[in-house]
C-alpha cells in the first residue's frame, strides 16, 4: 500500500494523513510506537465481500487471528459479521465483543477439552475438525456433556498455494487439516459418533495467496469430495473455503474480493450449499498503520541504519517471514538527502529490523509509518526485552479513539511473584 494507491492514507501539506486526520498529530498525542487502524476502510473492505456473496447464500467470517483488537471485533460484530477462531482465548473476545455464537466457527489442530467445553457451552456453530483424534476427543467431551457438536472436516488437499512456506497450509507436509485420502474413512467415522452432526466441509489452502487459481483448484477437490459423500449418504450443507487473499504490500496484484467471489459462485452455481468465507488478512492489513519514531541515525562504511523505538517485539513479520511492508516518512523533509537506510529497531537481535534498503529522508526525531500494519501486526506482539507493547488507536468518523492503552512498566510483571 502506498498514500497514492489508496485514498484514504494520503498526504497533505507534506504530511500523512488518515482520512482528515493529521498522523503526526496521532503520533504526538498517543506516542510511539502506535498502531493505528481506519474504520473507514474495515468497513469498506468487509462490505466488498458482502456485496459480492449479495444473492449467493453465505456466511462470512473474519479470521480473528489476524487483529482481534475488542473494538475491531465489535465493529465487525455490528456490521453482521461471523467469526473464525482458532482458540478458547479468541471465543472469548468475540464473545466479549458482541459476536454470536451461531456465527462462530471454531479452527485449529489443537483443540483442549477445556476450548470444546466452552465452545458447546455458548453453542457456536461448527468446530472445523482437522484429525481423527480431535473427532474422538469431540464425541467424548459433547456425550460428557449431552450436547451435539455441529463439525466441518477439514481436507488438506494437498495443493501448493504458492505463498511463503510459514503461511501455506494446504500440502501434505503441513500439520493442518485431514488428507484427502483419507477424508472418506473419516467422514464415516464421523457419522458414527452419536453426539457429532456432519453440516460441512472445510478446506483452507494458505494466506497472503494473490491468484484465484489456487481457491479454485482447492474447491473442485471439494465437490469431488461432497460428491462421494452424498452417495455414502453423508448430507454436506456447508463449503467452508477459508481464508487467505492476499494484498498489496509491495508489488502484489492480489484479485479483489469480488473478483475472487464471482468465480467461487459462478463454480457453484445451481447447488444448494452455504459459502463459508474466512477473510482476515484482506480486511484489516491495508487499513492499518505502525507510527515510529527515529531515535537515531547511524553509519558504518557500508550501512546506513535509522535506529527508531519500533522492534521486532513490535512487527515480527519482517524477521519471521522476511516479509516486506511499505516505510513512508509522516512527514516529508526534501531539504534532507535522500539516502538507503535499514531501518532497525532496539531489539538486540540483529534480526531486528522494519525494513531494509528503503530509499528515505529522514533525520532523527522523525516519525515512520509502517504500512500494511493492520494484520498479524500488534497480534503478535511481545514484551521481548522487557518492551511495553504499543498502544492501538481507531480512526473514526468523530476522531481517533484509543482502544489499547499502552503498557506500563508494571505491566510487564504484574503476574508475577517474587
Amino acid at each position: 500500500m502506498s498514500p497514492d494507491s489508496n485514498g484514504f492514507w494520503h498526504y497533505r501539506n507534506n504530511v500523512l494523513h488518515g482520512g482528515e486526520i493529521n498522523l503526526l498529530d496521532i503520533a504526538k498525542q498517543f506516542g510511539t510506537p502506535s498502531y493505528v487502524y481506519s474504520q473507514t476502510l474495515i468497513e469498506q473492505q468487509w462490505q466488498a465481500y458482502q456485496h459480492a456473496l449479495a444473492d449467493f447464500p453465505h456466511l462470512l467470517c473474519y479470521a480473528v487471528k489476524a487483529n482481534g483488537n475488542l473494538a475491531v471485533l465489535q465493529l465487525l460484530a455490528r456490521l453482521g459479521a461471523g467469526f473464525d477462531i482458532v482458540s478458547g482465548g479468541e471465543l472469548e473476545r468475540v464473545l466479549r465483543a458482541g459476536g454470536k455464537p451461531d456465527k462462530i466457527i471454531f479452527s485449529g489442530v489443537g483443540k483442549t477439552v477445556a476450548e470444546i467445553e466452552r465452545a458447546l457451552e455458548v453453542d457456536i456453530q461448527c468446530f472445523n475438525v482437522e484429525s481423527l483424534p480431535e473427532l474422538d476427543r469431540l464425541q467424548k467431551v459433547a456425550q460428557q456433556k449431552q450436547k451435539v457438536a455441529r463439525v466441518s472436516l477439514r481436507i488438506n488437499p494437498n495443493i501448493d498455494a504458492k505463498t511463503h512456506p510459514y503461511i501455506s497450509t494446504g500440502l501434505h507436509e503441513h500439520k493442518f487439516g485431514i488428507g484427502m485420502e483419507e477424508a472418506l474413512p473419516a467422514y464415516l467415522h464421523a457419522k458414527q459418533l452419536p453426539n457429532l452432526k456432519i453440516i460441512g466441509v472445510d478446506c483452507h489452502i494458505g494466506s497472503q495467496i494473490t491468484q484465484i487459481s489456487p481457491f479454485i483448484e482447492a474447491l473442485e477437490s471439494v465437490l469431488a469430495l461432497v460428491s462421494i459423500l452424498n452417495k455414502e449418504g453423508i448430507e454436506i450443507h456447508h463449503i467452508n473455503l477459508g481464508g487467505g487473499l492476499g494484498v498489496q504490500y509491495q508489488q502484489e496484484t492480489p484479485p479483489s474480493p469480488a473478483d475472487l467471489c464471482k468465480a467461487i459462485t459462478d463454480r457453484l452455481k445451481g447447488k444448494s450449499f452455504t459459502l463459508c468465507l474466512e477473510p482476515g488478512r484482506s480486511i484489516v492489513a491495508n487499513a492499518g498503520v505502525l507510527l515510529t519514531h527515529v531515535e537515531f541515525i547511524k553509519s558504518n562504511q557500508k550501512k546506513n541504519f535509522a535506529i527508531v523505538d519500533a522492534g521486532m517485539n513490535d512487527l515480527i513479520r519482517p524477521a519471521l517471514y522476511d516479509a516486506w511492508q511499505g516505510i513512508l516518512p509522516v512527514k516529508i523533509n526534501e531539504t534532507i538527502a535522500e539516502r538507503l537506510y535499514d531501518v532497525v529497531g532496539p531489539v538486540c537481535e540483529s534480526a531486528d529490523f522494519i525494513g531494509k534498503e528503503r530509499a528515505l529522508r529522514v533525520q532523527a526525531n522523525d516519525y515512520l509509518a509502517v504500512t500494511g500494519a493492520g494484520a498479524y501486526g500488534f497480534v503478535m506482539s511481545s514484551q521481548y526485552n522487557a518492551r511495553p507493547r504499543a498502544a492501538e488507536v481507531l480512526l473514526t468518523s468523530s476522531g481517533p479513539k484509543l482502544i489499547r492503552e499502552r503498557e506500563t512498566y508494571e505491566d510487564l510483571w504484574v503476574k508475577e511473584r517474587l
